[in-house]
């Protein structure tokens, strides 16, 4: 059996011996959705739960359209041509339209970088900006103490409209709807004060009701106020399957439904091996964003198996705090002992890494030094076959491989 996993924008080939039992993990099929056009048009001819974007606009009002940075798949410039139009059709001129990439902890764009975002036309159409953490206004706090500090020229638009991918989150349940506004243009204070609550009951993968985090980002997002959100769905490919338009929660509501019709995956036991594509640029473009279809794998593999993840990592870490907690003295149980005492964002993804460990032995196909992925407790490797033949010598006689060729885009689970 032969696989092609993503790895940057080229691919490496996974390859099986004949006759070992095997279960490819892939998105449901979602042909016949139609052209990536005709979805985004209807969505936003067909809002949900409020009126069209351009019957809440008028002339003269400040609009601020906030979009996802360089570490997400957002297809800004597939989706901002329609919205601006929209905008303009309701009486908003271009002047009055500020982009805005929601860079929540992640580090600032280059000019090259945003028009690469957003398309040479939008880029010269409209002003685009990165949100900055050290210009921001307190808007107010929730009710688990949450500190809502928003970037200003959001915070003082007239109209806010985000836009975004709906995907899996490994403790928000799914991204998407009001996250862009919250961890996306705020402080490190209130991203750390949401996502402390990741360590609390029902912040998992795949969960809304009942998840604290992702109630904390709606009440923080009700408190700074948007009046719209245009949220899609990609395939593998990256092309947009769904697309939902409208209010803040419903619309995201609707949007999370659809990736469940054909995002969620079951094997009937855990694998011994479990083999992650984490999808190429740009979802590992370091290992900060790679961990994510790293969690997704863990839901799987037996006690004692492996995981095997495949992600360039061109970026290397991605965060130095990050880094600096894997590579923690106290190994994986002080990693995990630390987060219970001072949560500290990047140290959350030290301790998701962690758990993962905790439960098997992680391979890394990356780019990565060897040394450095060593030190940081991976069990490195320069090519993929080799990879493979160590983890399937590691497990003993007869193992189960599952393959996540697309590990951040299924949630998979063990059935029965």
């Amino acid at each position: 059996m032969e696989i092609s996993l993503k790895y940057g924008h080229a691919s490496q080939r996974l390859r099986l011996p004949a006759g070992l039992r095997t279960a490819v993990l892939m998105p449901g099929r979602t042909g016949g959705a139609g052209p990536e056009a005709d979805l985004v048009r209807a969505a936003l001819a067909e809002p949900i739960g409020c009126p069209r974007l351009a019957s809440l606009v008028t002339p003269g009002q400040r609009v601020a359209v906030v979009t996802a940075d360089i570490t997400r798949p957002c297809p800004s410039d597939r989706l901002l041509p329609w919205v601006l139009d929209e905008l303009n059709e309701g009486g908003v001129s271009d002047g009055d339209i500020t982009v805005v990439f929601g860079l929540g902890t992640h580090r600032p764009h280059t000019p090259a970088e945003q028009q690469a975002l957003v398309g040479p036309a939008v880029f010269r159409r409209v002003r685009c900006i990165d949100s900055d953490p050290a210009d921001v206004e307190a808007v107010g706090v929730t009710r688990r103490g949450t500190p809502v500090d928003v970037f200003r020229p959001v915070q003082r638009a007239d109209v806010r409209v985000l836009l975004g991918v709906i995907e899996y989150h490994y403790f928000a349940g799914y991204s998407g709807g009001l996250k862009a506004l919250v961890p996306g243009v705020c402080t490190e204070a209130t991203i750390q004060a949401n996502h402390r609550r990741m360590t609390e009951p029902g912040a998992l993968a795949g969960r809304l009701e009942g998840n604290p985090v992702r109630d904390d980002i709606d009440e923080a997002g009700a408190l700074v106020g948007a009046e719209f959100i245009l949220n899609v769905v990609l395939d593998e490919d990256k092309r947009i399957v769904r697309a939902v338009a409208g209010h803040p929660v419903l619309a995201h509501r609707a949007g999370c439904a659809a990736l469940d019709a054909f995002g969620r995956a079951t094997v009937d036991r855990p694998a011994d091996v479990v083999v992650i594509g984490a999808g190429g640029s740009p979802k590992d473009i370091n290992l900060y964003q790679a961990q994510k279809a790293l969690d997704n794998g863990r839901h799987i593999v037996r006690p004692g198996g492996v995981l095997l993840l495949v992600a360039e990592c061109p970026e290397g870490l991605g965060h130095h705090t990050f880094e600096e907690w894997m590579q923690d003295p106290g190994g994986l149980d002080g990693i995990l002992d630390r987060i219970r005492r001072e949560f500290v964002v990047g140290g959350h993804k030290a301790a998701a890494v962690a758990l993962a460990m905790k439960q098997a032995a992680v391979y890394l196909v990356s780019s990565l030094p060897p040394g450095l992925a060593r030190s940081l407790r991976f069990v490195p490797f320069g090519d993929l076959d080799g990879a493979v033949t160590a983890a399937l010598g590691a497990v003993g006689p007869d193992p189960f491989v599952a393959v996540l060729p697309e590990g951040g885009s299924v949630l998979p689970s063990v059935s029965g």
